[in-house]
């Protein structure tokens, strides 16, 4: 789903380096056109990856900048076309080549092997030319303030493609996961920054070194959910920057379905517990066994508004995460540029107001842990 459903999934990345001076939405537009998406609808290619509007996913030119530019985010959507043949449909029709080729050449028994693939990649291109890409876009914004970056998908294939694209598209800047560890730096005051140090597991800086040997961050941090679900009211307090003001409460708590995975000497073992959950009994019987969770649903309460998601503890990505709807008014009065641009905002305002209730709600574990409590 789209950077505006109401539900969608989510992965936020840090833009690293040093943005231009002048006139910031020119430059984006110019550099986003130039790596525009182009049709492969009339062409026999396979694939074709470029940068669309947000709310247009035919609109490659980036003009007028209030587009795409709104308030203090630039917005836009990898757009990713790709054509696909059946394999059985190849097969088919290949084999039926290589019969014709056979019927006008009696002295062969078999195809030639150079033939064959000859054959095959004709087959293929024919085939190719007969069918229509399949179009899917992925929507993006950058808050140019933070430098955050929100990414509406999960598919690594596409999460590497758009990295890839934007370091060659915004030369000087690139894409940093926003993994638990790095938010985990982000959220704890200063002087508690050597005790994150001593509790870090990685022997490097690499991104991939604080994500995989950090991962007792999401493991620790979902179980301490599970009992404070348990054990206490639920009830917390805003403490990190966002739209909700510092001090407000909410509620947060697990339900519903959890991940747990475990090795032994069968391997690398996973659980499911789904379903409402009243005592947690085979999720506690689950971790006396050994195993740790690693996804879970949460549930984030403000006022009367609802914000529902699955957590992925290792990277800390968030899967159909469902916030307070919002709906575009239609009528004669309003001006439609300006619905979108107030839906975009308000979508924006809900979003971050759910993340903002989670990073505080992930700064409570993080002053409770007995690894980092100063």
């Amino acid at each position: 789903m789209g950077l505006l459903a109401n539900t969608i999934s989510c992965c936020q990345f840090q833009v690293l380096g040093t943005l231009p001076e002048g006139d910031l939405a020119r430059w984006a537009g110019e550099r986003l056109a130039a790596n525009a998406f182009s049709s492969i609808e009339h062409t026999t290619e396979e694939l074709s990856t470029g940068w669309v509007e947000l709310d247009d996913f035919e609109a490659t030119d980036f003009q007028p900048a209030g587009r795409f530019c709104r308030d203090h985010y630039l917005t836009f959507s990898l757009r990713r076309d790709r054509r696909r043949v059946p394999a059985g449909l190849l097969k088919a029709h290949l084999e039926r080549a290589e019969a014709e080729f056979l019927a006008a050449n009696p002295g062969l028994r078999r195809v030639p092997r150079p033939k064959r693939e000859e054959l095959r990649d004709a087959v293929r291109g024919a085939l190719l030319a007969k069918t229509l890409p399949t179009p899917a876009t992925f929507d993006a914004v950058w808050d140019i303030r933070r430098n955050l970056l929100t990414l509406a998908t999960l598919n690594s294939q596409v999460l590497e493609e758009f990295e890839t694209l934007f370091k060659t598209n915004f030369d000087g800047l690139r894409l940093v996961t926003l993994h638990p560890f790095e938010r985990a730096r982000q959220s704890l005051d200063t002087v508690l920054h050597p005790a994150l140090g001593r509790a870090n597991g990685a022997a490097s800086d690499r991104v991939v070194d604080l994500i995989q040997d950090n991962r007792w961050l999401g493991w620790d941090f979902l179980c301490w959910l599970v009992d404070r679900t348990m054990n206490s009211d639920g009830n917390y307090r805003v403490s990190r920057p966002g739209p909700a003001l510092a001090g407000e409460s909410f509620t947060a708590y697990i339900n519903d379905r959890l991940v747990l995975e475990g090795e032994d000497d069968e391997g690398r073992q996973k659980v499911t517990v789904a379903g409402p959950q009243n005592r947690f009994d085979e999720v506690l019987a689950a971790l006396e066994s050994g195993k740790s969770i690693c996804e879970a649903t949460l549930y984030l309460e403000k006022d009367e508004l609802l914000w529902k998601l699955t957590l992925k503890g290792e990277l800390f990505q968030f899967g159909s995460f469902r916030c307070p709807s919002v709906k575009m008014e239609k009528d004669d009065v309003v001006d439609p540029e300006r619905e979108k641009e107030a839906l975009f905002l308000e979508r924006m305002y809900l979003l971050e107001t759910g993340l903002q209730l989670f990073d505080s709600l992930f700064e409570s574990f993080l002053h409770q842990h007995p690894k980092l409590a100063g």
